[in-house]
């Protein structure tokens, strides 16, 4: 049987809630063949938009393949690269004889090779015979390219954890190398861009403002309260089980709309009663779902310093001038030069982001709440 509520995988289909206006954008930037960048926390959803549009362009009878690399254990750039030549070939040919022409084929003049030592030990397609170089990044990249013209079908290369390219030291080089390509306005393939590290992501894309103009920052909406109230109350009727709307709407605005957590919380909620799903259902299920992310949390605050610590209470009060002399000398924050470091440290460590009014968000919504509540007692 269907589970009501999916939290351990991404949605489609009738588990998808809301965001239809996304998934609308998102289809005609890529039917348009448009670079698409995209970057929010984790699991809020990025892969289930993405998915859902995917499904909804297949529905239409849209031709297309589609490549998928989990960029979450790249430490280096060659990391990268043969991960992005396996992903790109693998689904297309199948024998070493095919992996080794394609290779010879696309890559010749580069530090791409097909090893058979490598292919039999570690089934790797693509191998490297040296560091990469910009040339190497221009080619790989290049690559979804060329193969997508040569079969007359669309490739949509999917890059997960993107901001973790940030990881090789010449990361500069490849971002450079990797514009290059985008600037060539090839409308053969578009690579969707993701990543989990909100302030990192930025970086490259907002701050230093790689890929200007070549790519198209996606935004997701918040899934609205209503939807997200009919998915769960028609959740729980599958099981013969009554909620208050009311109730709903309040865990809404704890979780920000956020539908893992919100899916986690109320199939916990599914599993606690065989009935009536009342408020002490609800704090029960909240508290066991603060006591599995507790470990996160501690070891979040326990990576803070003093002032780090300080600023973060700050936000939580609704601080939003830290610079203020008041402000700096109520929280101990010492001087505006220090205020500066500790914003940029908290950034760093992906604790909190700033919005387009430079007022700051904390990224996770149950961190909040439990900081709140549990660490300084205020809530």
């Amino acid at each position: 049987m269907d589970k009501p509520f999916v939290y351990d995988n991404y949605v489609t289909g009738r588990a998808f809630v809301g965001r239809k206006y996304d998934c609308t954008i998102l289809g005609n930037l890529l039917e348009a063949r448009e670079h698409v960048v995209m970057y929010e926390p984790p699991k809020t959803g990025k892969m289930s938009l993405i998915q859902q549009t995917l499904f909804n362009m297949r529905a239409s009878a849209k031709q297309f393949m589609v490549i998928h690399v989990n960029m979450f254990n790249v430490r280096t750039l060659e990391d990268f690269l043969v991960k992005l030549g396996s992903a790109v070939i693998r689904p297309i040919f199948s024998t070493a004889v095919e992996y080794a022409d394609v290779v010879e084929k696309y890559l010749s003049g580069t530090h791409f090779v097909f090893d058979k030592d490598r292919f039999a030990l570690a089934d790797e397609v693509v191998s490297m015979n040296w560091k990469a170089d910009r040339n190497d990044v221009e080619m790989m990249f290049r690559l979804p390219f060329k193969l997508a013209a040569e079969r007359g079908v669309p490739f949509h290369i999917i890059l997960e954890e993107f901001q973790n390219i940030m990881n090789d030291k010449d990361y500069d080089d490849a971002l450079k190398a990797m514009e290059k390509v985008l600037a060539e306005r090839d409308r053969s393939a578009s690579y969707i861009f993701t990543g989990s590290r909100v302030n990192a992501m930025k970086y490259i894309f907002a701050e230093k403002k790689y890929f200007y103009r070549l790519v198209e920052y996606l935004q997701l909406q918040r899934v609205d309260d209503s939807e997200i109230t009919e998915h769960i109350v028609r959740g729980f009727m599958i099981g013969g089980k009554v909620v208050e709307r009311e109730l709903i709407m309040g865990a809404c605005d704890l979780f920000r709309g956020q539908m893992w957590y919100l899916n986690h919380f109320t199939s916990i909620c599914d599993n606690l009663t065989k009935g009536y799903i009342n408020e002490g259902v609800l704090m029960q299920a909240l508290k066991a779902l603060l006591s599995i992310h507790e470990p996160r949390f501690t070891a979040i605050v326990d990576d803070l310093t003093d002032h780090q610590l300080s600023l973060l209470r700050a936000v939580l009060d609704g601080v939003v001038k830290f610079s203020a002399s008041d402000v700096i000398e109520k929280y101990g924050l010492n001087s505006s030069a220090n205020v500066r470091r500790v914003k940029d440290a908290l950034k760093k460590k992906e604790v909190i982001t700033f919005n387009d009014k430079d007022e700051p968000v904390i990224l996770d919504p149950l961190f909040e709440y439990w900081v709140g509540k549990h660490f300084f007692g205020i809530r």
